[in-house]
């Protein structure tokens, strides 16, 4: 079935003038083309069902644009979102209109930010806002105030947990958004604690709240400082912790842990705090329980560990917490959640055995 021959004229003059995207609205069948001197669109004309022409559009675009009439191939999807997308057919793909090219587009790790501002011309969609802002080039370019303000006005219509906060990592990182937006997300967080999270994972060195520092000794801030200097990871995370930024994100994460959504949330929480306290254990999630994390602290005796205990002897204790709460990660919780699918209140129930006592080993870095 070929196009009428309207259709094919309009279209064929679109594409002589080299578009820059190109995009349909099924709903109104119309296609439009962005070009440097503005946007055009050409009202269609289907001389049979609508998705029947809408696929014989596509193989036209897909033919002059990659020379194969067959369209995007979707069933590159997983590959294609895996970020895999070579760099030198990223302009193809906008110019095909078809969503899921948009898609791939997006999971590419070359993207320039006029790239960005066309496929956003084409899909303005949250998922596709997302994925550009993983992208440094984009964070960096004229698209990232856009994007993250996009994300920030969109945040009152999710409701998947994970997607909310995963929007804020990315809005909070530097540059995005201002202090006073930052302000206010901040003020929703009392409403909605999993956006607390969000912050927990962007800002942990500057959360917008006001507290106050657990005070070491004189003696113990200069010893600590020396080791610190030295690249001494206990030293810096007690010097951390005691600060008003880390007695902050101590109570934070309190807040989060009084009433987490779903088991996405608490697997997140977790790993939250082990990347806080990544320079203790490098080697990442050991995926061990509790139970196990302790009697690794316990037997806790490395180098760093006691020329930090020399410099503070009676912080021995937090350092020994500092280390268990590094190895944080599902593995804490695999026994009470292993077999089940619970949500809400019965989750959190399910969670007193190992939520209590990390309340208390937080707390306890409260002086408390």
């Amino acid at each position: 079935m070929d196009l009428t021959s309207e259709d094919a004229l309009r279209l064929n003059v679109l594409l002589a003038n080299k578009p820059q995207a190109i995009r349909i609205d099924e709903s109104s069948m119309t296609l439009y083309g962005l070009s440097e001197k503005g946007e055009s669109k050409i009202t269609l004309k289907p001389n049979c069902r609508d998705d029947l022409y809408l696929r014989r559009v596509r193989e036209v675009l897909s033919g002059h644009v990659q020379g194969s009439p067959g369209g995007y191939p979707v069933y590159l999807k997983r590959w294609s979102r895996m970020g895999q997308t070579r760099d030198e057919n990223l302009e193809q793909l906008l110019l095909l209109g078809e969503p899921e090219a948009v898609v791939a587009f997006t999971c590419a790790k070359g993207i320039t930010d006029e790239l960005a501002r066309r496929a956003w011309w084409i899909s303005e969609d949250p998922d596709n806002a997302r994925r550009m802002l993983n992208n440094p080039q984009v964070v960096n370019g004229s698209m990232g105030p856009v994007l993250a303000k996009f994300l920030v006005d969109y945040l009152p219509f999710e409701t998947e947990p994970m997607v909310i906060i995963e929007s804020l990592r990315l809005v909070l990182q530097p540059g995005l958004i201002g202090a006073e937006e930052r302000a206010g997300l901040w003020r929703r967080s009392q409403r909605r604690p999993t956006y607390y999270l969000g912050f927990l994972a962007s800002l942990p060195d500057d959360l917008p709240l006001q507290s106050t520092a657990w005070p070491l000794t004189d003696q113990e801030s200069i010893a600590l400082a020396l080791l610190s200097e030295q690249d001494n990871p206990f030293a810096e995370q007690l010097l951390r912790i005691h600060s008003a930024a880390g007695q902050g994100y101590i109570a934070t994460l309190l807040q989060v842990m009084e009433k987490p959504a779903n088991q996405d949330v608490v697997t997140t929480l977790l790993d939250v705090v082990r990347d806080y306290l990544h320079s203790l254990r490098p080697s990442g999630d050991p995926d061990l329980t509790l139970e196990a994390l302790q009697r690794e602290a316990d037997g806790l005796n490395s180098e760093p560990f006691l020329a930090c205990c020399e410099a503070a002897g009676q912080r021995e204790s937090e350092l020994r917490t500092l280390y268990l709460l590094s190895g944080l990660g599902y593995g804490v919780v695999r026994p009470v959640l292993r077999n089940t699918d619970a949500i809400g209140s019965l989750m959190r129930k399910k969670l007193e055995p190992v939520f209590e006592p990390l309340k208390r080993y937080l707390g306890f870095l409260q002086g408390a």
